[in-house]
């Protein structure tokens, strides 16, 4: 879906999620549209719409690609040129957007035009494993990765990419890659990573960093950016000194906890109720979808699907050359306390990593603990960390759906706070 002024010379592309559709980014589009008019061209992508996405990110990326490139000619031949490429991808989409500037990059699209603003809201980076250690690990995150076809075993880091022998999101963060080096030409790179309620995807992959300095919320003075309603929070200066508490402070944090609890009571009495039958229909739901999508990727990987996308298959290495059922299927993992690494075992992460920032505060300190993450996810965050991102925590404080909110996914008075963060993005980090 195309929109905007025959006028502009700057495409805007939009990427929604996992069982995502383009109007998932009405919001966005609406607000650049107010925000910019005639001075920008709107894609919101849809051809990976819906149960597609069950397809995996290196299928949904050569997809996007080409509807990227079929949208460049298709305005070239009405004689209205394009010079500059932003792209905005939401959740899974922020995956599948990295993957599809690769290619675009490998085919020498990006060298055509100026690569301006690469912006991800709520993108797992890093995948959607819960850091965990032992049985429970291996059941919690196990359980996920077979839910939704590729695309899961992908999030949760146990696919062997092609011949690399290696996990997608590994391959894809790789320094030497097509995609690292892609994601290089853009002038502007930010995150933004909600810090709770975000049950699909937690701060640590969507924000980059092996640590959660949010995680004990009472125990904490947040640095709110001014003018944003306390829900962007500085990304240079995470936390401010803790003010002395008064002699009342003991009891205004119980009833604090007390009213939280209350609040969230009725979502998990309902949660209760429909994770039995939820459940069933659901895992159903996922082998039927796992069998339509192996099937999809079989035609495509055969050239049978109609389109031909074999100029895709291109070296990798540079130097090689659905609301209810989806609320249960997040909270499986989001309901784990996560764990964390011993003192020792974060020293050798820091020592194997020498070359990049210490895992620590955002103030530089070490005194938050480092999360349980398996070694490809913590080179993943090096990686990209080098390549460099503006990362935004965002503190969605009035609905408990915050990956939704973040985005105002749809017309709600309870994403209220979502308007705020797209406001934030426009002043200060999408330019034209």
């Amino acid at each position: 879906m195309s929109e905007s002024s025959t006028e502009s010379d700057h495409l805007c592309v939009l990427v929604h999620g996992l069982w995502g559709k383009p109007s998932h980014l009405d919001f966005v589009a609406s607000a650049l549209r107010d925000r910019h008019g005639d001075n920008i061209h709107i894609l919101s992508a849809k051809e990976n719409s819906g149960h597609w996405t069950y397809d995996g990110i290196e299928l949904g990326g050569e997809r996007l690609a080409h509807e990227i490139e079929e949208t460049i000619g298709a305005l070239d031949q009405k004689g209205q040129k394009i010079q500059k490429l932003s792209i905005v991808g939401y959740s899974m989409g922020g995956l599948i957007a990295r993957y599809a500037i690769g290619l675009l990059h490998s085919q020498g699209v990006l060298d055509k035009l100026e690569p301006v603003n690469f912006t991800t809201f709520a993108t797992p980076h890093v995948g959607v494993r819960t850091p965990l250690k032992g049985l429970r690990s291996q059941i919690f995150n196990g359980l996920g990765a077979r839910t939704i076809s590729m695309s899961g075993q992908q999030l949760f880091l146990i696919d062997e990419f092609r011949e690399t022998g290696r996990p997608l999101l590994s391959v894809l963060a790789d320094p030497e890659s097509i995609f690292v080096q892609g994601l290089k030409k853009f002038r502007h790179r930010s995150v933004y990573a909600n810090i709770v309620n975000d049950r699909s995807v937690v701060f640590y992959t969507s924000a980059l960093i092996k640590v959660d300095p949010f995680h004990d919320l009472d125990n904490i003075n947040i640095n709110y950016v001014k003018g944003y309603d306390d829900v962007i929070i500085d990304r240079d200066n995470y936390l401010l000194p803790l003010t002395p508490e008064d002699p009342s402070s003991e009891s205004s944090r119980f009833w604090r906890q007390c009213k939280a609890f209350a609040f969230g009571l009725p979502y998990y009495l309902l949660i209760l109720i429909l994770i039995g039958p939820a459940s069933t229909i659901f895992l159903a739901n996922s082998a039927v979808q796992t069998i339509r999508s192996r099937k999809r990727i079989r035609l495509h990987g055969e050239g049978k699907n109609g389109k031909l996308f074999g100029r895709y298959r291109v070296p990798l290495l540079v130097q090689d050359v659905q609301h209810a059922m989806e609320d249960v299927f997040e909270n499986v993992n989001a309901r784990q306390e996560p764990a964390y690494l011993s003192g020792s075992e974060a020293e050798e992460v820091e020592l194997g990593h020498a070359s990049h920032p210490k895992s620590s505060g955002p103030d530089g300190s070490s005194k938050f603990p480092t999360l349980a993450l398996s070694p490809e996810q913590f080179a993943i965050i090096d990686s990209l960390n080098a390549v460099g991102f503006h990362k935004y925590p965002v503190h969605i404080q009035k609905h408990r759906h915050s990956h939704a909110a973040i985005i105002v996914r749809m017309p709600k008075g309870g994403f209220a706070e979502g308007k705020t963060v797209i406001k934030h993005w426009l002043d200060n980090e999408f330019l034209v």
